[in-house]
Order: C-alpha cells, then structure tokens, then sequence
C-alpha cells in the first residue's frame, strides 16, 4: 500500500466528527477549553496501520503543511440486518481520528 489515496479513503462527515473538529474553538468549560490541538476523521483501509495513515494524511494535505501528532484508529465490525425476511450484514470499516499540532487546520469541502 504505497499510494495515500488507497490508504486514506475519504474524510467523514458526521455529528460526531464535526463535534472533535470543533473542539479547539470550545471555550463552554475549562475542560474543553484545553483542546489546543485540531482532530479530523477519516475513513481508512481496514489493514493500514497507524504509521501509513499518518504518511499518507501529510502527503495528500503538503500543500497544507500539517504534521500529524496522533493517529487513533477504530474498527468497527460487521452488523447484523433483516430487512423482509432477508437477513445479512452490513460492510464493517476502519476509522482514524487524526490529531494535529497546534494551528494546523486542513481545508473543509461542505
């Protein structure tokens, strides 16, 4: 797996993504306040370790400049459905939380 692009598959969107993107500018409560560093989700290939994800995040944002801190993945299995008496399953993934330094932001595209 050498190319980023077959790594990182593309970046999610959801509530709770956009709640840790947003957590560097929560001045509600000390605790939150804390938060100096910006998190992005992405989704990834189930078998990159946390090493490709972080090489790949910064080859395909260098125009950014950004350095990865952090990379925490999640794996998230297969679930069950029945949907009118047919059961099977739906895909599982493999998701990481990207944490960057201090003042790094990467672009958003909504």
């Amino acid at each position: 797996m050498k190319n980023p692009y077959e790594i990182v598959k593309n970046r999610r969107v959801t509530e709770k993504a956009r709640v840790l993107e947003n957590l560097v500018n929560a001045k509600s409560n000390p605790s939150l306040s804390r938060c100096q560093s910006p998190k992005a989700v992405f989704d990834v290939h189930p078998k990159a370790n946390k090493t490709e994800i972080a090489h790949a995040i910064e080859e395909i944002y260098k125009e950014q400049k950004v350095k990865v801190v952090k990379v925490n993945t999640v794996t998230v299995g297969p679930k069950k459905r029945r949907v009118r008496g047919f059961s099977g399953e739906t895909a599982g993934s493999k998701r990481a939380v990207v944490t960057f330094r201090p003042g790094d932001q990467i672009e958003t595209q909504v």
